[in-house]
């Protein structure tokens, strides 16, 4: 239970500065957010080998609960174009960052056993591409329309070159391709902050 608080707030931490980041863009396709959200992935690596599964899936459930209140804030917060968060996206970013999360502890789980990278690794790897796929789909793409008739995602599903030079798809996939690619890199980046956390981690217990 020693790594139950710092975990819990470091997930806090993370998942409020993801919220508040995501509203400043980084280039076409990115936002802030993009390259702070993913170390919830770190949080709750580091927690489950140090500590275990159960105690990563309740630092995973309080990541959920300080996402869920900062959404229902920006829901409250009226921007150019209407709320800063609408209901699509708010139910896209708590589903996706649930079962993402819980897939990682599986994953991770699985793979615990074996050398210390591939464990973090891949379960990073795997989550953050479910993430990605859940959240995106769920907060633009037309196939969700009825989730919130009145949001207008037009902006979103009309056809452009995918990162402004492949194929024509929906803006949103340019956006979740970005975003995809910057959570790949650094779930490899990651390992080295892993790698010296378990250290010092086990080094204090010795």
């Amino acid at each position: 239970m020693r790594f139950l608080i710092p975990g819990i707030l470091a997930m806090a931490v993370v998942v409020t500065a993801s919220n508040i980041l995501v509203q400043y863009p980084l280039g076409a396709y990115l936002t802030w957010g993009a390259l702070t959200y993913p170390f919830a992935f770190l949080v709750t690596d580091i927690t489950n080998r140090l500590a275990g599964a159960a105690v990563a899936r309740r630092v995973v459930l309080a990541g959920f609960a300080v996402g869920v209140i900062c959404s229902f804030i920006g829901t409250q917060i009226m921007g150019e174009f209407g709320p800063l968060v609408t209901f699509r996206i708010a139910l896209g970013s708590g589903i996706a960052f649930l079962c993402a999360q819980l897939l990682d502890i599986a994953v991770f789980n699985r793979l615990r056993a074996g050398e210390w990278w591939r464990a973090p690794l891949v379960s990073s790897l795997l989550s953050s591409s479910l993430d990605t796929a859940l959240f995106f789909s769920i907060a633009f793409s037309a196939t969700m329309t009825a989730l919130e008739p009145a949001n207008d995602v037009s902006w979103a599903t009309g056809a452009t070159p995918l990162l402004g030079f492949g194929p024509e798809a929906p803006f949103w996939v340019s956006l979740a391709v970005a975003d995809w690619g910057v959570k790949l890199v650094l779930a490899i980046l990651a390992l080295v902050p892993f790698r010296l956390a378990i250290a010092r981690a086990m080094a204090r217990v010795a």
